[in-house]
């Protein structure tokens, strides 16, 4: 679903549920973007994301002038690590990607441990999610399907965990000691009008 009506149609969708929507034409507009709305010196929290990465941010962020909650700092101890993604949960920006975006307005994520979905649903101030349009779908059947059959088995085996969609690129709806669909949301509206902003950016990103 990447037709410019389409597009349209999921933006204005997006913010009648109190979603703040900005385009981005491709990952260099977007990171500026969102260096555009971090203030400096603001507290920043980072959830897994692929789309991050990909358009630049985690380096602009480590390189500039914020109290930065980076949990992928290399060397630091497993520990650290967990303080760290706590700490991103009361910070005032959170920063990361969702799995899909339907027509309907809605957000959907799929999450291993919680850290990310917690922090999108409370607590920062707010929430910065950036996303490629071929995070778009239909509706919320197309959306559970992208994250089963597509973003699920990519990312394990991006992380190497043991589990069969590793191997074989498809979901068994495993019980794997490793398995990292675990913690399924679907965020309908925004209770507080532009807590949430999306980036939709006009490029693939991410899984």
């Amino acid at each position: 679903m990447t037709k410019e009506a389409d597009i349209e149609k999921t933006a204005t969708s997006l913010e009648r549920h109190n979603i703040e929507v900005i385009r981005a034409a491709d990952g260099d507009e977007c990171r500026k973007k969102v260096l555009d709305i971090l203030p400096r010196g603001a507290s920043i929290g980072m959830g897994g994301s692929t789309s991050v990465q990909q358009v630049g941010l985690l380096d602009a962020l480590r390189a500039r002038d914020y109290n930065l909650h980076d949990q992928y700092e290399k060397g630091i101890s497993p520990e650290e690590n967990q303080r760290r993604r706590r700490a991103g949960l009361t910070a005032q920006y959170y920063i990361t990607g969702v799995n899909a975006v339907s027509e309907e307005g809605e957000l959907f994520f799929l999450d291993g441990i919680g850290n990310r979905v917690a922090a999108v649903s409370y607590g920062p101030e707010r929430v910065i999610l950036v996303c490629g349009i071929n995070k778009l779908v239909r509706d919320d059947d197309e959306a559970w399907k992208r994250i089963r059959d597509k973003a699920a088995p990519l990312t394990a085996k991006r992380f190497g965990v043991d589990t069969p969609c590793a191997e074989t690129g498809v979901c068994c709806d495993c019980d794997a000691e490793r398995r990292i669909c675990n913690i399924y949301v679907r965020i309908h509206r925004a209770m507080t009008p532009g807590r949430i902003t999306i980036i939709l950016v006009g490029e693939q990103l991410g899984f």
